[in-house]
């Protein structure tokens, strides 16, 4: 059945191993997908959407690099929202709300139709290892596949247990065994594993609910696709509503008095949970003074009443979700189709792993997904498709594919799980990327689809549009560092700027300026400038779309930062490129730490750059390394 033998193997069909499969095969790998149930690929065991605050800058960064999750995002969406608005450019994150079942369909079909990709229905218990090197899996059911390289996706389901209330049941989701086997084996390599939680919140019978004690909360016009490839019609869906809700102090009162019966704080789960999405409970008992907690209300698709509950995640008993719920406004008749719940499963330390995902201890074994520790659709898929690139060029002898902290948020991902590790579940924000400004969703195809193309990931339409964007910017450019504007007509928009802001009367114009140097003023928006005949001919004339102008606007008004920026980027480049020696030895550094030195031999940095991401190794030991380096 198996008698020849695979490039890559990928163990998992969610969004990590999808992602990996498809990205491998496109390089040129013969790949096998191994998952438990086909018809559950890419399914959104949690909250039916995609992106959100960084982790939609993530779904952009994978589309523009050749990924496949923004164009699914786009085939199956039923809500969108631009979030952050009020902020500035680099804060903007798309979130999508999609129809669960057509988004698992999409990409069932999508993988299938690749030539190069294989799909089996079996479940993957143990590795062959031989010499410290991956050469293939066995499945529950005796099956031997050979294989030059594995991709373990393996998400919830190692050794993975589900909690609701007293009960406890062996399963990777509800309904769905776990694995057992392989993280016993990976351990006998030498590899260490942890515990972690995460959990999900109850679907109820949308029919049931009563949505005129909600408060709606509508979708954007326009939607904006999250792939670049997605045409403006595809988008133009009439929306699902999405309510907001709030829990109460009675609410509280009654998960607090059953607190006991919870397995968070009973005992029965010991391992952590995710920080920035507790469960109900855990929202309760840390915030203590806080009277209501948001509950949004979001529907599971086109042709299903069902919708799920976010901001309630719980492991409390059904007949305590249930009496908890039917307090909160709009929910007094509701009707629950499936009980929340939490899972506690293994992972294992992403510091064991290479910047490309490759096991230090196993050659060819790649991890992805939330087996290295982390938390979200978006950060998995991200972590699938740099795992299948890299083991495609790894069992071809080329050098492995890096992101580096500059160049994207995936970049950031994984640079943070290699280098400081994690032990709660890792969720990317905005926050963590101290290149936000540069790292914008509406730059991703400029920053990674030249790199996509190299890689040969990205096709021929991709270059195409970038071209034509690029070509409309710098037009665009020109057109506002030539054009001028008289200052008569200036200070008319300053002077209804000014009067909206209390009368101030301050800045008005002698001269006639550039429209750039206009546009560049804080209190001028776009949306005044298009409305010029100069503008609006010109943008006609072009065919230039309003979103290029928009574009335009953000880099004119933002441009002092960016030099700024790029600027911090070139000072850490160069500490990046001074490399340090294979085998140094910092034993005879004596004016190092001795947690430097612990910390430095184990990680074996290739460069300054790498060890100042090293979590233990100070800027004065840094500073210490360069000066012996140098000598």
């Amino acid at each position: 059945m198996f008698d020849h033998k695979y490039d890559v193997i990928v163990v998992g069909g969610g969004h990590s191993g999808s992602e990996a499969a498809l990205a491998a095969s496109n390089l040129g790998s013969k790949t096998l997908l191994i998952t438990t149930n086909i018809y559950n690929i890419a399914q959104m065991s949690c909250n039916p959407a995609m992106g959100g605050i960084a982790k939609g800058q993530i779904i952009k960064e994978i589309d523009a690099l050749g990924g496949y999750s923004g164009i699914i995002t786009d085939k199956s969406m039923i809500q969108f929202r631009m979030l952050n608005k009020s902020k500035g450019p680099a804060m903007w994150s798309p979130r999508a709300q999609c129809d669960r079942l057509k988004f698992s369909k999409e990409w069932r079909l999508i993988l299938k139709k690749n030539y190069n990709l294989n799909l089996y229905q079996d479940t993957v218990i143990d590795l062959i290892i031989k010499n410290n090197k991956v050469i293939g899996v066995k499945t529950i059911l005796g099956i031997t596949i050979k294989s030059k390289s594995v991709i373990l996706t393996n998400g919830t389901f190692l050794n993975g247990i589900i909690h609701i209330g007293k009960k406890q049941k062996s399963g990777g989701r509800i309904y769905e065994n776990s694995v057992k086997g392989l993280t016993e084996k990976l351990k006998q390599f030498g590899l260490i594993s942890g515990r972690m939680k995460t959990g999900t919140s109850p679907r109820l019978d949308g029919k049931s609910l009563d949505y005129s004690k909600m408060i709606e909360q509508l979708g954007d016009s326009p939607i904006e696709p999250f792939s670049f490839l997605s045409k403006k019609k595809i988008m133009r869906i009439k929306q699902k509503k999405c309510y907001l809700t709030y829990t109460n102090l009675e609410t509280h009162k009654l998960l607090r008095d059953k607190f006991n019966l919870s397995p968070i704080f009973n005992g029965h789960i010991k391992c952590v949970g995710p920080r920035y999405c507790p469960s109900i409970e855990e929202k309760i008992y840390r915030f203590y003074n806080k009277d209501n907690h948001q509950i949004f209300v979001e529907p599971e698709g086109w042709n299903t009443q069902e919708v799920y509950i976010n901001g309630f995640s719980t492991s409390m008993p059904e007949e305590v979700q249930y009496k908890a719920l039917i307090t909160i406004p709009g929910f007094e008749n509701a009707k629950m189709v499936r009980p929340g719940y939490a899972i506690e499963y293994d992972y294992f330390y992403p510091t064991q792993l290479k910047i490309n995902l490759e096991s230090k201890k196993i050659e060819n074994l790649f991890f992805a997904g939330q087996i290295n520790g982390t938390t979200g659709y978006e950060e998995a898929a991200a972590q699938g498709l740099i795992a299948g690139i890299n083991a495609n060029l790894k069992i071809n002898e080329k050098d492995p594919f890096i992101l580096k902290r500059n160049e994207a948020y995936i970049g950031v991902l994984i640079d943070d799980l290699i280098y400081k590790g994690t032990e709660e579940p890792y969720r990317m924000f905005t926050s963590r990327a101290e290149y936000r400004i540069l790292l914008r969703q509406d730059n991703a195809d400029e920053r990674l689809t030249p790199i996509g193309e190299k890689l040969g990931l990205v096709n021929y339409e991709r270059i195409k549009k970038l071209e034509l964007k690029n070509k409309h910017l710098k037009k665009c450019f020109s057109f506002f560092k030539r054009k001028t504007i008289k200052f008569e007509l200036a200070n008319k928009f300053l002077k209804k700027s000014f009067l909206r802001k209390e009368n101030i009367k301050l800045g008005y114009l002698k001269e006639n300026i550039k429209l750039g140097y206009f546009l560049s003023r804080p209190e001028i928006s776009i949306e005044e400038i298009k409305k010029l005949s100069l503008v609006k001919n010109f943008l006609k004339k072009n065919k230039i779309n309003k979103k290029i102008l928009y574009l335009i606007s953000i880099r004119i008004k933002y441009k002092g930062y960016f030099k700024k920026e790029e600027e911090n980027v070139k000072k850490m480049s160069k500490l990046e490129n001074l490399k340090i020696p294979i085998n140094f030895n910092y034993k005879k550094i004596k004016s190092l730490s001795i947690e430097a030195k612990e910390k430095l031999i184990n990680y074996k940095p290739n460069s300054i750059g790498e060890a100042l991401k090293i979590s233990g190794v100070s800027p004065s030991d840094i500073s210490i390394l360069i000066l012996f380096l140098r000598k």
